[in-house]
C-alpha cells in the first residue's frame, strides 16, 4: 500500500466514566448505547469531511485531511468535535449517561493514501501527532474539548478558546500548551474558505 507524509488534524473522543457505566449496565444495553454513540460519530465526522479511522473500545479516532486535504481541516475537526458533543448531549438515550472528552491535534503523519484502503477502513495513520491527540483526550475533563497549540492557531479565526494551560503528558520530554475550546466565533475573522459540508458551524 503506498504511503505518504501528510499534514492532518486528528480527533480523539472517548467516554468519561465508561468503566463505571459498564459495571452498572447489562452488556447488551451498554452495546446499544455505544453503537448509538458510534453512529453519531460516524455521521458527524463524514458530514465535516473527515475520515473515521477506527473505534477503539469507547474511543473514536478520526482524521481530517486524509484522503483529501482541505485548507481548513483544523476548523472542520473542531466543528465536528462540537457537533459530536452536542449530539450526545441532546440524545434522549445518551445525554444523561455518556459524556465525551475530546482531544484535537494537528501535525504530520505517515499514512496510506489509496482510496480503496480508506473505503475499506484498512488504512493506517502513524506518527507523534496521533499520540499527542490521544494524550489531549486523556487530559480533557468530561465534556471538554482540548486543542493543541497548532490546531488552535490554525482555527483561531473561527473558534474561541479559553486561556492556554500547560500539561505534562507521558512520553513527551516537554510540557504541552493546550487550549480548551469554548465555541465558535459569531463571525469568521478572516475571509472564509467555502466548502460543501453539512451545517458548517463557523460560518457567520
Amino acid at each position: 500500500m503506498p504511503e505518504e507524509r501528510k499534514l492532518v488534524t486528528i480527533l480523539f473522543s472517548d467516554v468519561a466514566g465508561s468503566t463505571a457505566l459498564g459495571e452498572s449496565l447489562d452488556p447488551e444495553d451498554l452495546r446499544a448505547l455505544m453503537s448509538r454513540y458510534y453512529a453519531h460519530a460516524r455521521r458527524i465526522v463524514t458530514d465535516y469531511g473527515g475520515t473515521l479511522e477506527k473505534f477503539i473500545g469507547d474511543a473514536v479516532m478520526a482524521v481530517f485531511g486524509l484522503p483529501q486535504a482541505h485548507s481548513n481541516d483544523a476548523e472542520r475537526a473542531l466543528a465536528a468535535a462540537l457537533a459530536l458533543r452536542d449530539a450526545i448531549a441532546s440524545d434522549t438515550l445518551l445525554g444523561d449517561r455518556l459524556t465525551p472528552r475530546i482531544g484535537v491535534n494537528t501535525g504530520s503523519v505517515v499514512a496510506t493514501i489509496a482510496t480503496a484502503a480508506v473505503s475499506q477502513g484498512d488504512f493506517l495513520v502513524t506518527g507523534d501527532a496521533v499520540n499527542v491527540a490521544a494524550r489531549l483526550e486523556q487530559n480533557a475533563s468530561p465534556g471538554e474539548i482540548l486543542a493543541s497549540d497548532r490546531t488552535a492557531t490554525a482555527a483561531q479565526a473561527s473558534f474561541l478558546f479559553a486561556p492556554a494551560r500547560v500539561i505534562e503528558v507521558k512520553g513527551k520530554s516537554r510540557a504541552l500548551r493546550v487550549f480548551p475550546l469554548t465555541g465558535q466565533r459569531p463571525a469568521r475573522q478572516l475571509s472564509r474558505h467555502p466548502w460543501s459540508g453539512a451545517n458548517p458551524i463557523w460560518r457567520s
